[in-house]
Protein backbone atom coordinates (compact mmCIF):
# COMPACT_ATOMS: atom_id res chain seq x y z
CA UNK A 1 0.00 0.00 0.00
CA UNK A 2 3.02 2.32 1.03
CA UNK A 3 4.48 1.30 -2.61
CA UNK A 4 1.32 2.49 -4.41
CA UNK A 5 0.82 5.90 -2.51
CA UNK A 6 4.54 6.97 -4.03
CA UNK A 7 3.63 5.59 -6.84
CA UNK A 8 0.93 8.00 -7.06
CA UNK A 9 2.63 10.91 -5.36
CA UNK A 10 6.03 10.19 -8.26
CA UNK A 11 3.41 10.58 -11.29
CA UNK A 12 1.63 13.49 -9.50
CA UNK A 13 4.49 15.25 -9.26
CA UNK A 14 5.95 14.56 -12.77
CA UNK A 15 2.52 15.74 -14.09
CA UNK A 16 2.38 18.57 -12.48
CA UNK A 17 6.14 19.51 -13.81
CA UNK A 18 5.47 18.38 -17.11
CA UNK A 19 2.32 20.98 -17.13
CA UNK A 20 4.55 23.64 -15.53
CA UNK A 21 7.04 22.79 -18.33
CA UNK A 22 4.71 23.50 -20.96
CA UNK A 23 3.59 26.45 -19.67
CA UNK A 24 6.82 28.21 -19.53
CA UNK A 25 7.70 26.72 -23.15
CA UNK A 26 4.08 28.06 -24.10
CA UNK A 27 4.46 31.60 -22.74
CA UNK A 28 7.45 31.69 -24.20
CA UNK A 29 6.70 30.84 -27.45
CA UNK A 30 3.99 33.52 -27.12
CA UNK A 31 6.13 36.25 -26.51
CA UNK A 32 8.86 35.34 -29.40
CA UNK A 33 6.43 35.33 -31.91
CA UNK A 34 4.20 37.83 -30.63
CA UNK A 35 7.19 40.53 -30.78
CA UNK A 36 7.83 39.27 -34.22
CA UNK A 37 4.14 39.42 -36.22
CA UNK A 38 4.18 42.91 -34.77
CA UNK A 39 6.84 44.06 -35.73
CA UNK A 40 6.62 42.49 -39.35
CA UNK A 41 2.73 43.37 -39.27
CA UNK A 42 3.64 46.94 -38.71
CA UNK A 43 2.12 48.84 -41.73
CA UNK A 44 -0.55 46.51 -42.01
CA UNK A 45 -1.57 47.65 -38.67
CA UNK A 46 -1.24 51.40 -39.16
CA UNK A 47 -2.82 50.22 -42.77
CA UNK A 48 -6.14 49.12 -40.73
CA UNK A 49 -5.98 52.00 -38.19
CA UNK A 50 -5.82 54.17 -40.74
CA UNK A 51 -8.90 52.47 -42.89
CA UNK A 52 -10.73 52.86 -39.95
CA UNK A 53 -10.39 56.13 -39.13
CA UNK A 54 -11.22 57.47 -42.45
CA UNK A 55 -14.65 56.04 -42.52
CA UNK A 56 -15.45 56.53 -39.01
CA UNK A 57 -13.02 58.44 -37.10
CA UNK A 58 -11.73 57.88 -33.48
CA UNK A 59 -11.00 55.74 -31.54
CA UNK A 60 -9.80 53.26 -33.84
CA UNK A 61 -9.85 50.17 -31.24
CA UNK A 62 -12.24 48.85 -29.24
CA UNK A 63 -11.80 47.62 -26.05
CA UNK A 64 -14.18 45.33 -24.74
CA UNK A 65 -14.36 43.37 -21.51
CA UNK A 66 -14.04 39.55 -21.57
CA UNK A 67 -13.41 36.74 -19.24
CA UNK A 68 -10.13 34.98 -19.71
CA UNK A 69 -8.65 31.80 -17.60
CA UNK A 70 -10.42 30.64 -14.63
CA UNK A 71 -13.17 33.34 -15.02
CA UNK A 72 -10.49 36.37 -14.88
CA UNK A 73 -11.87 39.86 -16.11
CA UNK A 74 -9.45 41.05 -19.05
CA UNK A 75 -9.48 44.67 -21.66
CA UNK A 76 -9.78 42.66 -24.97
CA UNK A 77 -8.53 45.05 -28.32
CA UNK A 78 -9.61 44.67 -31.59
CA UNK A 79 -9.99 46.89 -34.51
CA UNK A 80 -13.61 48.70 -34.58
CA UNK A 81 -15.71 47.11 -36.99
CA UNK A 82 -18.80 48.63 -36.01
CA UNK A 83 -20.30 52.60 -36.03
CA UNK A 84 -19.89 54.65 -32.78
CA UNK A 85 -23.43 53.89 -31.42
CA UNK A 86 -23.73 50.18 -32.25
CA UNK A 87 -26.25 48.68 -29.71
CA UNK A 88 -24.51 45.87 -27.56
CA UNK A 89 -28.40 44.52 -27.05
CA UNK A 90 -28.58 42.55 -30.67
CA UNK A 91 -25.79 40.67 -30.04
CA UNK A 92 -26.82 40.00 -26.41
CA UNK A 93 -29.53 38.60 -28.02
CA UNK A 94 -28.46 37.02 -30.81
CA UNK A 95 -25.83 34.93 -28.61
CA UNK A 96 -28.36 33.71 -26.64
CA UNK A 97 -30.51 32.12 -29.12
CA UNK A 98 -27.24 30.72 -30.08
CA UNK A 99 -26.20 29.25 -27.43
CA UNK A 100 -29.84 27.98 -27.17
CA UNK A 101 -29.61 26.38 -30.31
CA UNK A 102 -31.77 29.14 -31.76
CA UNK A 103 -29.64 31.97 -33.65
CA UNK A 104 -32.22 34.81 -34.38
CA UNK A 105 -32.77 35.07 -38.00
CA UNK A 106 -32.28 37.20 -40.11
CA UNK A 107 -29.07 38.44 -38.17
CA UNK A 108 -27.43 35.00 -39.33
CA UNK A 109 -27.38 31.61 -41.57
CA UNK A 110 -27.63 28.82 -39.27
CA UNK A 111 -25.40 27.40 -37.67
CA UNK A 112 -22.93 30.43 -37.20
CA UNK A 113 -21.49 32.17 -34.28
CA UNK A 114 -21.11 35.44 -35.78
CA UNK A 115 -24.37 37.52 -37.11
CA UNK A 116 -23.64 37.91 -40.42
CA UNK A 117 -26.30 40.37 -41.30
CA UNK A 118 -25.09 43.28 -38.36
CA UNK A 119 -26.50 46.24 -39.61
CA UNK A 120 -24.03 47.68 -37.12
CA UNK A 121 -20.74 46.71 -39.42
CA UNK A 122 -18.98 49.26 -41.07
CA UNK A 123 -17.83 48.36 -45.07
CA UNK A 124 -14.42 48.55 -43.66
CA UNK A 125 -15.16 46.69 -40.42
CA UNK A 126 -16.77 44.12 -42.87
CA UNK A 127 -13.61 43.62 -44.71
CA UNK A 128 -11.20 43.66 -41.34
CA UNK A 129 -13.56 40.84 -40.39
CA UNK A 130 -13.71 39.15 -43.84
CA UNK A 131 -9.71 39.00 -43.53
CA UNK A 132 -9.28 38.70 -39.91
CA UNK A 133 -7.46 41.67 -39.15
CA UNK A 134 -9.88 43.00 -36.93
CA UNK A 135 -7.99 40.56 -34.59
CA UNK A 136 -4.18 41.29 -34.83
CA UNK A 137 -4.71 44.27 -31.47
CA UNK A 138 -4.57 41.06 -29.35
CA UNK A 139 -1.04 40.41 -29.85
CA UNK A 140 -0.95 42.72 -27.27
CA UNK A 141 -2.71 40.89 -25.04
CA UNK A 142 -0.69 38.29 -25.40
CA UNK A 143 2.02 39.85 -25.03
CA UNK A 144 0.52 41.25 -21.68
CA UNK A 145 -0.42 37.75 -20.71
CA UNK A 146 -3.96 38.03 -20.83
CA UNK A 147 -4.38 35.92 -23.94
CA UNK A 148 -2.29 32.82 -25.64
CA UNK A 149 -1.79 32.87 -29.34
CA UNK A 150 -3.60 29.38 -29.44
CA UNK A 151 -6.59 29.18 -27.59
CA UNK A 152 -10.40 29.37 -26.65
CA UNK A 153 -12.06 32.61 -27.80
CA UNK A 154 -12.98 34.58 -25.10
CA UNK A 155 -16.19 35.17 -24.34
CA UNK A 156 -17.90 38.51 -23.04
CA UNK A 157 -19.66 38.05 -19.58
CA UNK A 158 -23.46 37.57 -21.04
CA UNK A 159 -22.17 34.66 -22.48
CA UNK A 160 -20.90 32.92 -19.79
CA UNK A 161 -23.93 33.35 -17.61
CA UNK A 162 -25.94 31.37 -20.20
CA UNK A 163 -23.33 28.77 -19.59
CA UNK A 164 -23.81 25.08 -17.78
CA UNK A 165 -21.27 22.86 -16.79
CA UNK A 166 -19.28 21.40 -19.39
CA UNK A 167 -19.47 24.89 -20.97
CA UNK A 168 -17.59 26.18 -18.30
CA UNK A 169 -14.71 24.15 -18.91
CA UNK A 170 -13.23 26.77 -22.05
CA UNK A 171 -12.11 28.50 -19.13
CA UNK A 172 -10.29 26.29 -17.85
CA UNK A 173 -7.48 27.79 -20.47
CA UNK A 174 -6.25 30.74 -21.29
CA UNK A 175 -7.93 32.53 -24.07
CA UNK A 176 -6.33 32.46 -27.55
CA UNK A 177 -6.20 34.07 -31.08
CA UNK A 178 -7.01 30.92 -32.87
CA UNK A 179 -7.64 27.19 -31.80
CA UNK A 180 -9.20 23.77 -32.52
CA UNK A 181 -12.37 25.74 -33.49
CA UNK A 182 -11.46 28.26 -36.01
CA UNK A 183 -8.90 25.92 -37.91
CA UNK A 184 -11.79 23.03 -38.26
CA UNK A 185 -15.31 25.01 -38.61
CA UNK A 186 -14.83 28.99 -37.43
CA UNK A 187 -17.90 30.44 -37.51
CA UNK A 188 -20.34 28.07 -39.25
CA UNK A 189 -20.38 25.73 -35.84
CA UNK A 190 -23.00 25.23 -33.09
CA UNK A 191 -22.01 26.33 -30.14
CA UNK A 192 -22.12 22.81 -28.68
CA UNK A 193 -19.58 21.94 -31.68
CA UNK A 194 -17.29 24.60 -30.84
CA UNK A 195 -17.30 23.82 -26.36
CA UNK A 196 -16.55 20.36 -28.09
CA UNK A 197 -13.51 21.59 -29.79
CA UNK A 198 -12.33 23.70 -26.78
CA UNK A 199 -12.63 20.84 -24.41
CA UNK A 200 -10.55 18.56 -26.63
CA UNK A 201 -7.60 21.14 -26.65
CA UNK A 202 -7.74 21.42 -23.32
CA UNK A 203 -7.54 17.94 -22.80
CA UNK A 204 -5.07 17.57 -25.38
CA UNK A 205 -2.75 20.39 -25.22
CA UNK A 206 0.72 20.30 -25.88
CA UNK A 207 3.38 22.26 -27.45
CA UNK A 208 3.13 20.20 -30.90
CA UNK A 209 -0.42 20.65 -30.88
CA UNK A 210 -0.25 24.63 -30.67
CA UNK A 211 2.33 24.22 -33.80
CA UNK A 212 -0.06 22.57 -35.61
CA UNK A 213 -2.83 24.33 -34.84
CA UNK A 214 -0.53 27.79 -35.50
CA UNK A 215 0.85 26.11 -39.11
CA UNK A 216 -2.89 25.50 -39.84
CA UNK A 217 -4.97 29.00 -39.02
CA UNK A 218 -2.46 30.31 -41.80
CA UNK A 219 -4.22 28.66 -44.42
CA UNK A 220 -7.02 28.42 -43.08
CA UNK A 221 -7.20 32.60 -42.85
CA UNK A 222 -6.20 32.67 -46.34
CA UNK A 223 -8.73 30.81 -47.74
CA UNK A 224 -11.10 32.66 -45.52
CA UNK A 225 -12.81 28.97 -44.31
CA UNK A 226 -16.03 29.62 -42.43
CA UNK A 227 -14.92 33.40 -42.30
CA UNK A 228 -17.64 36.18 -41.75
Amino acid sequence: MATDAVRGQLLSSTAVREVDLYGAAKRLMDVALALLLLACLCPVLLACALAVALETGWPVLLRQERIGERGRRFTMLKFRSMKADADPAIHRAYITGYIAGKPAAPLAGEGVYKLTNDPRITRVGAWLRWTSLDELPQLWNVLRGEMSLVGPRPPVAYEVQEYGPTHLRRLEARPGLTGLWQVRGRSRTTFEQMVAMDVEYIDRRSLWLDLEILLQTVPAVLMRKGAH
